[in-house]
């Protein structure tokens, strides 16, 4: 528990440095592991409640999906996190099966899933996503790479898109997956035709889902993302004259 703790506060530092040198207002999301034992991830919840007031702002819980992972398992101190003000995200619907999305949704309740991009193939999942607001962070190159999908274009982003549900853009990785948000947000542009809006949109759904109070949601909707995307608009518009 005392190298957790070693841990946690060394991210912290760094964090606080980070805003005293750059405008950002970051927050850390503590991590438990498939792989782990499930007494070292219940510790690691309690520790993401006891740190919430120095800038942890939720968990996640990742790692190889198999069959032995029991969601039903964690529900009690994923409940401790939730009540304790904490955002939840869970890492599935990736490589192992549509059925355990349900389950994470059913006992975890979570705010977003990582990935979860198999509930798109899943009439039912599709369903309890819409019910509850659940957040997609979709990963498409990554997807691609790890053959969720064989191409960009036929990655669910599209149709979920159109269907407008709540979904984030995102790397999954940069390293392995050799990509940035530039690089996404190009292959999309070119597999879908999407233009600024699309972007904006998620872009916005991104602040929405980020697990900070509402209102700096609200100010950095209304007071950032919004008026760069006008001016961006305004430039594309100019440009095209």
């Amino acid at each position: 528990e005392q190298d957790l703790d070693h841990i946690i506060s060394a991210a912290i530092r760094g964090m606080d440095r980070a805003t005293l040198e750059y405008p950002v207002k970051p927050g850390i999301i503590l991590c438990l592991d498939r792989a782990f034992p499930q007494h070292l991830n219940e510790i690691i919840v309690e520790k993401a409640i006891a740190y919430r007031q120095r800038g942890v702002v939720g968990i996640d819980i990742a790692g190889p999906e198999s069959s032995s992972f029991d969601p039903a398992h964690y529900k009690a101190a994923f409940k401790r996190a939730r009540n304790s003000g904490l955002g939840v995200t869970v890492h599935t619907g990736e490589s192992g099966p549509v059925e355990e999305v349900a389950e994470v949704i059913r006992h975890l309740e979570p705010d977003r899933l990582g990935h979860g991009v198999k509930s798109a193939y899943d009439e039912r999942t599709m369903g309890m996503l819409r019910e509850r607001g659940i957040t997609l962070e979709l990963c498409p190159t990554s997807n691609v790479n790890t053959g969720v999908c064989d191409s960009i274009a036929e990655h669910p982003i599209g149709m979920l898109r159109r269907l407008r549900f709540r979904v984030t853009l995102n790397t999954d990785n940069r390293l392995m997956s050799n990509t940035s948000m530039t690089k996404e947000m190009l292959k999309l542009q070119e597999a879908f035709e999407w233009g600024l809006s699309d972007f904006e949109w998620l872009t916005i759904n991104a602040m929405k889902s980020a697990f900070a109070p509402f209102p700096e949601r609200l100010k950095i909707i209304n007071g950032l993302i919004k008026p760069r995307y006008a001016l961006l608009n305004a430039e594309s518009s100019m440009g095209a004259l």
